[in-house]
């Protein structure tokens, strides 16, 4: 037995990477356990085991004191004197106490803890290869669905789990099929690592604009927002930090190849490319294409919302089936958008004086309250 496990554990240490010295330590600990529950719960022991000669042996671990308390963890100065004149009060003095029979107990558990290890070895390893993969593309094969989740195979046979809202609504997925999903999470549970995949982050988009991309892969063209109602449409802000180079031009490519191939992965999904710049009014202009914008009105009581107005005639455009398109342009840039029609300028303007009186007043009637409650007291 004893030449047999110090092959193994060479063998894993070799073809597994799990260091001797971690599986040594286990076994002792386990056997330390193993030895307490089949022989004597009450000793203070411990199991060490030799990798030159292949033996385990169990030692009784006393402490040397001038008076017992613990007489199965303590011995008394004039015992150990008798056995070593060099103790003293303190030390700790070790007895074999090594079962006849305890080789059959320890193979048995060291098969237990080297399978144990392989699993943990192997669980690490998955857990450490996927998680360099969260919040990039990686294809994979539908596998099979249950009622929680979509279930794709990954490269290395890693099973991968799809949530429903990580699926695209315009999507039928069937079994055998390749699809391109994001990493959005790696999990290293108990039971294994548990990876999830998604087809409606926000992400999937970017990293494929990426693949699509070389300006964008190496960072002259900049994706610094992205809304997304998957299936259905996405906005994209995008900035060049090259003055010579168009960014949306770059994005859409040479008569439309290149967002074609993004729009084509996602199932037709519809790509708006705009211009982000640090105009924060000419921003949310561009968030609206293709609707043409006529003033931006910032609210005074609220530096994240805006009132834009549009033609009267494009009000349905700029608004979009649903309200779309000014949901996605709020979600990119941030505002909270409320558009009006051009002929609704001065209504809008006043409307947004009454917030601002009402607003002064509300403050002037809470300082009174609390002027009130200071003189009651």
């Amino acid at each position: 037995m004893s030449k047999e496990l110090v092959s193994a554990l060479d063998a894993l240490e070799e073809e597994k990477g799990i260091k001797a010295e971690v599986l040594i330590e286990a076994l002792e600990e386990a056997l330390k356990k193993a030895y307490e529950k089949n022989y004597d719960e009450s000793e203070n022991v411990e199991v060490q085991f030799d990798k030159k000669k292949g033996s385990i042996k169990v030692f009784a671990v006393k402490t040397v004191v001038a008076e017992i308390e613990e007489p199965y963890e303590q011995i008394s100065l004039e015992e150990a004197l008798e056995l070593n004149k060099a103790y003293e009060v303190g030390d700790e003095i070790r007895f074999e106490v090594t079962p006849k029979d305890f080789g059959r107990l320890a193979a048995q558990t060291a098969k237990q803890i080297i399978m144990q290890k392989v699993r943990e070895a192997e669980r690490g390893v998955v857990y450490d290869n996927f998680v360099g993969y969260e919040d990039e593309i990686i294809t994979g094969e539908v596998e099979r669905e249950d009622s929680r989740y979509l279930y794709i195979i990954l490269p290395g046979n890693q099973m991968a789990a799809m949530k429903p809202n990580d699926q695209m609504p315009s999507e039928n997925y069937q079994m055998g099929d390749k699809i391109k999903v994001l990493v959005s999470q790696v999990q290293n549970e108990q039971k294994g690592p548990q990876v999830f995949v998604s087809r409606t982050h926000p992400d999937l988009v970017k990293r494929l604009f990426e693949a699509e991309v070389p300006e964008v892969f190496d960072g002259t063209v900049e994706i610094k927002s992205i809304a997304r109602e998957a299936g259905d449409r996405s906005k994209i802000a995008v900035y060049s930090h090259n003055e010579n180079l168009d960014a949306v031009g770059t994005m859409v490519g040479q008569r439309g190849a290149r967002v074609q191939s993004v729009v084509t992965e996602l199932s037709g999904e519809n790509m708006d490319i705009v211009e982000w710049t640090e105009d924060a009014a000419e921003f949310i202009k561009n968030s609206l294409n293709p609707a043409e914008v006529v003033e931006v009105i910032f609210d005074p009581n609220n530096d994240r919302a805006a009132t834009v107005l549009v033609p009267d005639y494009q009000l349905s455009l700029a608004i979009g089936k649903r309200g779309q398109n000014a949901r996605l342009a709020a979600r990119l840039t941030g505002f909270k958008i409320d558009i009006k029609p051009e002929s609704a300028r001065e209504e809008a303007i006043a409307e947004m004086e009454n917030q601002s009186t009402e607003t002064v007043t509300d403050e002037n009637n809470d300082e009174e309250i609390e002027l009130d409650d200071n003189s009651e007291e």
